[in-house]
């Protein structure tokens, strides 16, 4: 029996009202992502729009991931404190004002202060998600129920690649951004009404809440468990290669340096997010059977993602065929999922009063690795006058340090997980009936 398969006393039921519940939360995911990913199909709009150069678009999408990243611990400590629907409400609240004030930015600093917001909105709705899920349905469900919640937010995805783009171009920049807003007011409506942080009789014990001490607390317990820095490190490496391509880099390295219609490259970036959907489903089963399956798929994933970017970069005369794009694309599709594994590997090191503050550890990584490489991209395109194999060739640095700490941790973590194993096991025996 593998430690996922292991129920912990008092396993919420799951069940259809747990899937109603958590569904307002996955609807709220849904459209923190269309918000979130809705300027990389802008990219070119934007430049033309507030008159910038590639570092300054980059700066557009880093500032967002900046103020994501850095709020994932506090959001994480929050959410264990003050529970699920009240972060998402604040979250719901912040996003949708900020896609709102974007809409009707005519300045840069305006748009950069808009996109702020937004992020802090964003911050705060997968993790409250993924407790919201921990909360409702039963350990064993955890890996497939993370990746379903990617799955819809994958879907987000998809409608900014291929409806927020076409509104763009036919309805023009304030009617697109502005009426996109209005799915943030419906979820807040949803969510007002409907959603429960918990299901009657699973109610989590009291927090012992003793100001800064507390926090110390969470974080350093969390941090100590090598599954948590191992989930961190296998955000990292797997999420940012696609992250960039689909936040902000995608459509103009397909259009500018490969040759392709923006018609072309919108349907390449369509298939990032189909092949993720598709991926998500897969490994969500696969690690729901076999948990020790965690660590291949993602180093296995990592090092596909590496090798079909080396070939397309290195590709003769500098444009890749559209067989290998396409290839390239299927396999980037597999990065998101990878990076949800993380999560697989922190979960069962972690108590249910600290799945919060040990999620956004690990969702910190992803969002620190898509920041900094988003601001290499840029730096290194202005350096070299346009030149995108250079500038993607970051994306090899990231993943080197990253498949590293992965090797590093991975006999710890499993280590430990065989301790915790032993440990229920003998519990269970000893337990009256």
């Amino acid at each position: 029996m593998s430690a996922a398969a292991v129920g912990l006393p008092g396993d919420p039921p799951g069940g259809r009202r747990a899937l109603r519940v958590w569904g307002i939360g996955v609807a709220v995911y849904f459209v923190a992502v269309i918000f979130r990913t809705s300027l990389g199909v802008a990219g070119l709009d934007a430049t033309d729009r507030f008159h910038i150069n590639a570092s300054a678009l980059s700066t557009f999408s880093i500032l967002q991931l900046l103020v994501y990243a850095g709020m994932q611990i506090p959001v994480g400590l929050l959410v264990d404190r003050v529970g699920t629907k009240r972060m998402l409400t604040f979250g719901v609240v912040l996003f949708t004002i900020g896609q709102l004030g974007f809409a009707f930015s005519t300045s840069y600093g305006t748009a950069l202060a808009s996109r702020a917001l937004l992020g802090c909105g964003d911050a705060m709705t997968f993790i409250s998600v993924l407790r919201l899920g921990t909360r409702w349905f039963p350990a064993r469900r955890g890996p497939m129920i993370a990746q379903v919640a990617a799955f819809f937010g994958m879907a987000g995805n998809l409608v900014s690649t291929v409806f927020i783009s076409r509104t763009l171009h036919g309805l023009g920049w304030t009617t697109t951004f502005a009426g996109s807003s209005l799915a943030g007011v419906v979820v807040l409506v949803l969510l007002l009404l409907f959603l429960k942080d918990h299901p009657e009789g699973h109610e989590p014990p009291p927090s012992q809440h003793a100001g800064t001490a507390y926090v110390r607390k969470q974080i350093a317990e969390s941090w100590r468990e090598p599954g948590t820095r191992l989930g961190l490190w296998v955000h990292f490496t797997g999420q940012f290669p696609a992250m960039i391509f689909l936040l902000l880099w995608g459509m103009p390295f397909l259009v500018e340096s490969q040759g392709l219609s923006r018609a072309a490259a919108g349907e390449l970036l369509t298939l990032v997010v189909l092949s993720n959907m598709v991926v998500g489903l897969v490994y969500g089963q696969v690690i729901g059977r076999h948990h020790e399956a965690r660590t291949p798929l993602a180093l296995g994933t990592v090092g596909a993602t590496a090798l079909l970017w080396a070939a397309t970069l290195g590709y003769p005369g500098g444009q890749a065929p559209l067989w290998l794009l396409i290839t390239l694309c299927v396999v980037l599709g597999a990065c998101g999922p990878a990076s949800m594994i993380g999560f697989d590997f922190a979960r069962p090191a972690n108590p249910p009063e600290r799945q919060g503050t040990a999620s956004g550890i690990v969702n910190m990584g992803g969002f620190v690795a898509s920041m900094f490489t988003l601001l290499a991209v840029g730096v290194l395109l202005d350096a070299t006058d346009g030149d995108y194999r250079i500038a993607f060739s970051s994306v090899f640095v990231l993943e080197a340090l990253g498949v590293v700490q992965i090797l590093r941790l991975r006999a710890r973590t499993a280590r430990r997980e065989r301790e915790r194993l032993v440990a229920s096991r003998v519990e269970a025996v000893h337990v009256p009936a």
